[in-house]
Order: structure tokens, then C-alpha cells, then sequence
């Protein structure tokens, strides 16, 4: 069964991500953390860029004598919220097992090396399969789904892993808390982005309805949009 999906970000009034980069700066830098809370996901998902922000440790070291099968696997099932992050071809070494304390379940393919998922096992961050070289996001739902219990699973970028939900057809809310800042210069990362490959690849939304606008105070909002997909279109 598919998670129940929301995309939950925070933008300048130009759609763009890097709060340190708005003027006039520090504009409800502090509503993200709030917000994802009152949402009480069972899982949030981040991409490999984003992740590897919160990583701290080097990529793994060689092991050629170890072989691992590729079948999911977990250090911890009995969290209360999980943090997932898409990691196709392991490139991140962790040096961690949880973010804030929800413990990591790293969304990787069948083309990682062994001494990638003998560097996870070694630090207790768990892992699942989603494909055979590309992850297939739509598998990754079933599996969170299935293996860990997830009905709710909260989005939260960065805008490439944001664009790839939302070109899947899978997002069914998207909740944008919009700061009065502007980013207003080139380089910057936006709410929805895509690869060079997907450039021309346009979602199948059929329609999105403002279900709820909220005030949050100094300007900032938190619009709330429910989304139909077209799923002919996928």
C-alpha cells in the first residue's frame, strides 16, 4: 500500500531553499522543524545531496573478502519516525546511525559495493533495494510501507529528490511554508528541480487545491495544497 505522501518545504518568496543566502535574512528560518512535527509523519525522505549534510563520517573502506546479499536490511525496526535517505550508489559514509534521533534507512540500488554495505552494517544504519541500478521510487514505498509500517511519509527535499516524487505522480500534499525573503541571485537550489536527464519530463498533475492558508506571524505562511495526480500520465 502507498504511504500517504507530503511535500514539506520552506522558500523565499522566489522559490528558492538556502536560507542564508535570503535577504532580509533570518525571515521564519525557525518554522521547518514546527511544522514537520505537527505533520507527524512515520518516515521523512531526503536525497543524497541533503543527506550528505548531515553525514559524518568518510566513505567506507574496501572490504574484497566480504559478500553481502542485496535484500534489505535493518538495524532497527521499533522507531517511531524513520529518516530516509536516497543514496542510489552509496556514496555516503555515514559516521552515524540516526538524525535527531530517527534512526537512517539509506534507499540504495543493487550496483553498491559490498564494502558499502559492510561500512552500514558496521555503524547500524539500515538499508533496503529499490532497483537494479536507478531506484524506482514507487518500489521504495511499497517497501517502507510493508518492512517498517510507514503511512505517512513527509518529503523534504532537496529539489532534485522533491522533482522526482512529484514527476512519479506521488506527492498527494504539498505544504510550502513561504518566508518574505528574497534569494534574488543565480546558483541557488529551488523547491522542485530536476537532472539534466529529466529536463523535459513534466508531472502528471491533474489539479491542486488550496485546502488551508495559515498565518504564521512576520509574514510568513504556510499554504497547504492537496494534489490529484493524472494517473494516465505517469
Amino acid at each position: 500500500m502507498k504511504p500517504y505522501v507530503i511535500c514539506l518545504m520552506h522558500a523565499s518568496l522566489d522559490g528558492r531553499t538556502h536560507p542564508s543566502r535570503w535577504r532580509p535574512k533570518g525571515a521564519g528560518t525557525d518554522w521547518f522543524e514546527k511544522i514537520h512535527d505537527e505533520l507527524g509523519g512515520d518516515a521523512w525522505v531526503i536525497g543524497r545531496v541533503t543527506g550528505s549534510e548531515f553525514a559524518k563520517g568518510e566513505p567506507y573502506p574496501e572490504t574484497p573478502n566480504q559478500k553481502f546479499p542485496r535484500e534489505n536490511w535493518f538495524a532497527r525496526r521499533d522507531a517511531r519516525t524513520h529518516g530516509v535517505v536516497l543514496d542510489a550508489h552509496g556514496k555516503i559514509g555515514w559516521g552515524r546511525s540516526d538524525i535527531g534521533g530517527d534512526p537512517i534507512v539509506v534507499v540504495l540500488t543493487e550496483t553498491v559495493p559490498d564494502s558499502h554495505l559492510a561500512g552500514l552494517r558496521g555503524e547500524g544504519v539500515s538499508y533496503i533495494f529499490a532497483g537494479r541500478s536507478e531506484i524506482d521510487l514507487v518500489l521504495m514505498l511499497d517497501i517502507l510501507n510493508r518492512e517498517l509500517g510507514v503511512k505517512r511519509l513527509l518529503v523534504e527535499g532537496g529539489g532534485v529528490a522533491n522533482g522526482a516524487f512529484l514527476r512519479a505522480g506521488l506527492i498527494d500534499e504539498f505544504n510550502l511554508i513561504l518566508s518574505p525573503a528574497i534569494d534574488g541571485a543565480r546558483g541557488a537550489p529551488f523547491v522542485f528541480d530536476s537532472t539534466e536527464a529529466d529536463s523535459d519530463k513534466r508531472a502528471p498533475l491533474a489539479a491542486m487545491t488550496l485546502e488551508a492558508t495559515r498565518d504564521l506571524g512576520g509574514g510568513v505562511l504556510l499554504l497547504r495544497y492537496l494534489i490529484q495526480n493524472d494517473a494516465t500520465r505517469r
